[in-house]
């Protein structure tokens, strides 16, 4: 088989900013709150402070890793950096149902074998034989990718 490009997926730019914003905002926001009710407790202060820094550092990952595309060859579906989600022979379903347990405007692909943790959040995400697409992807993109990933798992597994 050839490593042709067969799809691609980009994170809409509209999107992006929208899901950093907003993680960034609550980030912000909880920081703020923690640094100007001091009369609340310490516990209380801290929780704040600590899930505002976590807002703010998920913000800034959000935004690197949105950064990304995903590339479907024929063999494998990979991100821009060369992290390869899944390789085709390994797929055992796609799934875009409305019922998946989906990211939004994505798909769930679930493998044959298990492959190792990762989490790029706002593109994709891999849990034991569960691969996640999806998040800040523009629909028009993530759909047709799905689809044609759906038609090579058929094509390999001679259905």
């Amino acid at each position: 088989m050839s490593e042709e490009i067969i799809a691609t997926v980009s994170t809409s730019g509209a999107r992006r900013v929208t899901g950093v914003g907003t993680l960034g905002l609550l980030g912000g926001l909880l920081v703020w709150m923690a640094a100007s009710q001091p009369a609340a407790g310490l516990a209380w202060q801290l929780s704040l402070a600590l899930m505002g820094a976590a807002a703010l550092w998920m913000a800034v990952r959000m935004w690197r890793d949105t950064a990304r595309n995903l590339v479907l060859t024929d063999v494998e579906l990979r991100d821009s950096t060369g992290a390869v989600l899944a390789r085709v022979d390994d797929i055992q379903k796609v799934d875009r149902s409305m019922f998946a347990m989906k990211p939004s405007n994505g798909f769930v692909i679930r493998l044959k074998t298990p492959g190792s943790r990762a989490w790029h959040p706002g593109l994709w995400w891999r849990f034991g034989r569960r691969v996640a697409v999806g998040g800040v992807t523009a629909g028009r993109d993530s759909k047709p990718l799905a689809d044609a990933l759906a038609i090579l798992v058929a094509r390999q597994s001679g259905s």
